[in-house]
Formats: C-alpha cells, structure tokens, sequence
C-alpha cells in the first residue's frame, strides 16, 4: 500500500503558500485524519517587512461514490476526487480583516427575537445599548476624525500621542494651570469698603422712628443732622502678600514637575507595551517558520513510508507537533490584540482602532555610564524637582508664619456734611482720616503655634527630599543592572545557542533525509531551536524594555 506525493510552490507578494496534493491510502483512518488535519493547517508564511496576511483554510474534496469509505463521507465535502485521492488547498487572502473597526451589530439579534418577548421599553433600551459607537454617544475624549484605514506609529510617535491625549496627563496639566490662576489672586489687593452714614432724618418721618430726631429746646434742628461717607482700604504688612504669591506659584511649579514625572512613569509602561507586542509579533513570524520547517519533516516523513523505510508513526508525531505550533499562533494572535488595545487605551485613543505598530528605524540613544546617570538623575529628575521645589515652598512658609507677629493696617477716609444726602448744600464740609492697626491678639496664641507647624512642615519637606534622592539613585542602580543583564543574556543567545540549536536541527534534517535516523533527534532539535528563538525575541525586548526604563528612571525620554 503506497502513495506518492506532490507538492507545488507559489511566490506571491504576501508570501509563500504550499499546496499538497496527497493519493488516499485505502485506509479509511488515514483519509480522514490527513484531510482533517491538513484542513486545518496554517503554511502560509510572511516575508521580511510586511503586514501580516490573514489565512483562509482550504476545502477538503472528497469522493461520496458507494465505494467510499463512511468516515471519508463524514467529512461533509462536496466535489469530486480522481484517482489521485484527496486534495488539500491553503490560499492566502488580500483582504484584511475588519473586525475590530465597528462594534458588534446586536440589532438583527434583537429583530429575529418574538416581540412578545421584548416590550417597547426593553426595545428602547435595548437599541440603545447596543447602538453603534457614533460622536453623540461617545465620551468627549474619543471624539475624533475617524482615520482612513490602519495608522502607523514608532515609539517617539506613541510618546508624543501620549503627551497630547492621554486624559490623566490632560488632567495633570488643568490642574497646574488652575493652580497658577491662583497666584495673581493671592498678589491682588484686598477690595475696599465704601460706607455711608445718614444721621439727620427728616423730622416726623416713618425713618426717624418717632421722636428719635425731633426738634427741643435744647437741639432746634434735631439731636444730629451730620451724613458722611467713608471709604476703607484693608492692608497687610508690607512683603506678607508676595511672600504668599511666591508659595503659591512654587506648589503649582511642584505640580508641573509632578505632572513630568507621570508623563515619564507613563511613557515607560507604554513602551513595555509597545516592545511586547513586537516581541508577540516576531514570536508569531517564528511558529510560523516551525509550521513550515515541520511541514518539511512531515514530507519526508511521508516519502520515507512510502517506500517503506519509516514507521507510519514518525508522520503522525511530526503532525502534532505542527498542531501544537498552530495552537500556540492562536494564542498569540489574541496576545496581539490586547496588546494594541492596551496601547490605544493609553495614548488617549479607542481601542478598536486599527494601530500598526513598526520598528523604530533609529535606534535608542546610546546609554551613559551608571555614574553619568546617578549625577543626571540628581539634577534633572522630575519627581527631585518636585521635591526641591516643595522644601523651597516649606521654607518660604515658615517666614510667612514669623511676618504674622507684624501687624496688619485699615485706613479709613471719611467725608461729613451737615446736611442730608439729598437736599442742598446748607452747611460746610469737613474730612476725616484714620488709620487702624491689627495687632495679634491672645499672648500670640495662634501666630506662636503657626510657626511651629510651619517648621514642621519644613522639616517633612527636607526628609521627603532626601528620600526621594535615595530612591531614585537606587531606582537607576537596579534599572542599570536589569539593563546589563538582558544585555549579557540577549548577547549569548544571538550568539551562542540560536547558532548552534540551528545547525543542531540541520545536522538532523539532513541525516534523517538520508538514512532515516535519529528521528526523535530531529524532533527534539527542531523543538530547541523553536524554543530558542523564542526566548531570543523576548530577550531582545526585554533589552529594549530595560534600556528605556533605565533612561526614564533617569529622568529623561528614551530618545
């Protein structure tokens, strides 16, 4: 019982697609578990600088004559084989997928439900619900102009849609803004007070409350007919008002520094992010390299058993082996998918958003030595910045406290007439000043324990600082050993092992093609060499994640 095989091979721009054609054995078992298993095969592979194509699997034909086999049958196939047997057909696609660009369309699910079932409010509500993303019902930091097609971003233009978009940033820059709206409010003046005095009612009028003002013998024009109007200015010792200005735009200078220190913080998780994915991304260009190196085995696996040199089993091994490499894809692909998801969520955009992310062409700056970077960190740090200038806040205030055992001042002008304020001028005007002081009161009570709260703030201020100093530079310590050891481990295996695991599996290949031994070898080496390139595509981006988090824990972009 034998068989032979063909294989043909089409280059198209988008890759390379394997179409095998297989002759049935007259086992029924064998027909069923080959056409099913190569059904589901993904060959399709991606060449160098190009957008992954989805793959559409191929149709299984199958003879349904009396002769056939049940299982063969089962397969549910329409067509019409020859004498060649089965034929199995992986065609790429041009078509992108689409999936993610609208939300779930839920209305033909609710129209095909009874509408006894469903009342005009849960219709209502339900529409409402399900109803598609549009600009009226999406919050106001998702509205915007819907791109053209996929958008293409680097790292530098992830950080610089960061910057802009992200809200929490948004919302660290208001409240700066909203804080430096408070210093001209502490600088201005006090308002003045405008007040006016009518002593002389008219005799027997409601407003001179009975006899209150009447003509005697004694006061023949009334007890007082003086009207006056004053004018009060309230005023503090000369330097508190600035001194006060000053505190308050240092604390919204403070926030600015904060609001650098997340844009950092932020950046480094986005391009934890960003390497990630494009680690997933290259993990998935290499099982797709072992579907195809294992495809080659399966060939020859299935070449050897036709003339009878090899076990039935080796075939079915290396095919497992290719499902399991398929299996892991699918988990990648949807590894992929959050991951860009994540990433739009963070620079401020929707995450159903087509996003493709490419290798930045220039590279990352080259990195400083640890002792460059502790004296960096220590001068241009955000988060120290910050620090300093709230000790610098503290310290101001604690002057503020003392200028309150000065006193404050009110002067006062006023202006008599001895008239009413609304008859004519009957008699001469005469103009008087004062000058108030507002001296502290109760033995000093409230300024002495305000200066002590001040000085203790002081002093938080000063111990927060040099925490703060502390555990940046041993943030940069950790981070530059972090980056020195993927260094080294990236180093040996792109150098080391990957070399070698290939050349293992070669030696295996070819040994295997020739004589047909040390089958399991091959397995296992192809196994390590998969494994192998894994781990050097997590290790280049765990090199690349350590060098941008050491250069943000330094206080600077990694650019």
């Amino acid at each position: 019982m034998s068989f032979g095989t063909r294989t043909i091979r089409q280059i198209s721009p988008h890759g390379v697609a394997l179409f095998i054609s297989a002759i049935a054995l007259a086992s029924p078992s064998f027909l069923y578990s080959t056409a099913f298993a190569q059904a589901s095969s993904n060959l399709v592979t991606q060449s160098d600088g190009e957008t992954p194509i989805p793959v559409q699997a191929g149709t299984v034909s199958s003879s349904t004559t009396p002769n056939a086999s049940p299982i063969a049958n089962s397969l549910g196939a329409v067509g019409s084989i020859d004498k060649m047997g089965a034929s199995v057909t992986v065609v790429t696609s041009n078509e992108v997928s689409t999936d993610l660009s609208a939300p779930p369309s839920i209305g033909s699910q609710l129209s095909s439900q009874p509408s006894s079932q469903l009342s005009a409010q849960d219709k209502s509500k339900a529409s409402e619900l399900f109803a598609p993303v549009t600009k009226a019902n999406t919050p106001k930091s998702y509205v915007k102009s819907a791109p053209s097609g996929p958008v293409e971003m680097d790292l530098r233009q992830l950080w610089n849609e960061l910057k802009l978009n992200n809200p929490q940033l948004a919302a660290l820059r208001e409240s700066y803004l909203s804080a430096k709206a408070t210093v001209p409010q502490i600088a201005a003046p006090a308002n003045p007070q405008v007040g006016l005095v009518w002593s002389g009612m008219p005799v027997n009028s409601p407003f001179a409350l009975g006899g209150a003002n009447a003509p005697s013998p004694q006061y023949p024009n009334g007890i007082s007919s003086n009207n006056s109007i004053s004018v009060a200015q309230p005023l503090q010792f000369p330097g508190k008002k600035s001194l006060a200005a000053e505190i308050a735009d240092t604390n919204a200078e403070s926030l600015l520094a904060q609001s650098e220190s997340t844009y950092l913080q932020l950046g480094a998780q986005l391009s934890t992010l960003y390497y990630n994915t494009l680690a997933t991304q290259k993990q998935l260009q290499v099982l797709k390299e072992t579907v195809m190196r294992l495809e080659m085995i399966k060939n020859v696996a299935k070449a050897r058993y036709s003339n009878n040199a090899a076990a039935y089993v080796e075939y079915l091994n290396a095919q497992v082996a290719q499902s399991a490499a398929q299996a892991d894809q699918f988990n990648l692909e949807r590894q992929l998918e959050v991951g860009i998801k994540n990433i739009n969520t963070l620079i401020g955009r929707h995450s159903r958003e087509k996003l493709i992310l490419k290798g930045d062409g220039r590279r990352l700056a080259p990195v400083p030595t640890l002792v460059e970077l502790e004296d960096y960190a220590e001068t241009s740090h955000p988060s120290l910045k910050s620090s300093a200038l709230q000790l610098d806040a503290a310290r101001k205030g604690v002057s503020l406290a003392k200028k309150a055992y000065l006193p404050d001042f009110q002067v006062i002008g006023s202006s008599y007439t001895p008239r009413g304020p609304f008859t004519a001028n009957n008699g001469a005007l005469f103009y008087q000043f004062e000058l108030d002081l507002i001296i502290p009161l109760y033995f000093f009570t409230k300024e002495k324990y305000g200066v002590e709260q001040a000085m203790r703030s002081q002093a938080s201020a000063e111990a927060s600082d040099i925490s703060n100093r502390q555990q940046v530079i041993l943030a940069v310590n950790s981070a530059y050993a972090a980056y020195q050891q993927a260094k080294m481990a990236t180093t040996f295996l792109k150098d080391r092992q990957v070399p070698q695991a290939d050349a293992a599996y070669k030696v295996g290949l070819i040994q295997y093609s020739n004589n047909g031994q040390g089958f399991n070898d091959l397995l296992t080496a192809q196994t390590q060499l998969r494994n192998l390139e894994v781990q050097l595509a997590l290790a280049e981006a765990n090199l690349l994640q350590a060098q941008a988090t050491l250069m943000v824990t330094a206080g600077k972009e990694p650019f």
